[in-house]
């Protein structure tokens, strides 16, 4: 079971990146243009992935056998860097990544105007996806 969560997870972690940087690109390039239906289910289809991304996410937290680290561990988690990484700082800044992909979404649906509206998008969905990059385990990713 673990192995198809954690294969999920990360081939569901392409789409959000592939959305979210459409979204983001589709925001900045149209900043002074007319807020269309288009950018509104770019940016709500970049919040549902994103959002079903970080339930796969928590799942595979609790299943997986690095969870068991923490009780190995205890404390040493922090000193440990791969342990820290999947342990605390991969899960921590993703789901502050995907509270900003929310906020901002939230926030954009309030503006009155087409380039508020853009601006929000691109200003939140771009720094959570600089922190979302910054965040994947490339190592692993990758390899």
């Amino acid at each position: 079971m673990y192995e198809v969560i954690l294969n999920l997870h990360s081939y569901w972690a392409y789409l959000v990146l592939v959305i979210l940087i459409i979204a983001v690109f589709n925001a900045i390039i149209k900043g002074s243009k007319e807020y269309s239906p288009q950018d509104f289910r770019i940016a709500l289809f970049t919040l549902i992935l994103s959002h079903v991304q970080l339930l796969i996410g928590l799942v595979l937290y609790f299943v997986s056998p690095r969870f068991d680290l923490w009780s190995e561990l205890g404390g040493g988690v922090m000193s440990n860097s791969l342990a820290r990484l999947y342990l605390v700082e991969h899960p921590f800044v993703n789901i502050l990544a995907i509270a900003l992909i929310t906020i901002g979404y939230s926030k954009h649906k309030k503006m009155l105007t087409s380039k508020a509206k853009h601006k929000k998008i691109a200003v939140f969905y771009s720094i959570a996806l600089v922190l979302l990059l910054s965040r994947i385990p490339w190592s692993t990713w990758m390899g």
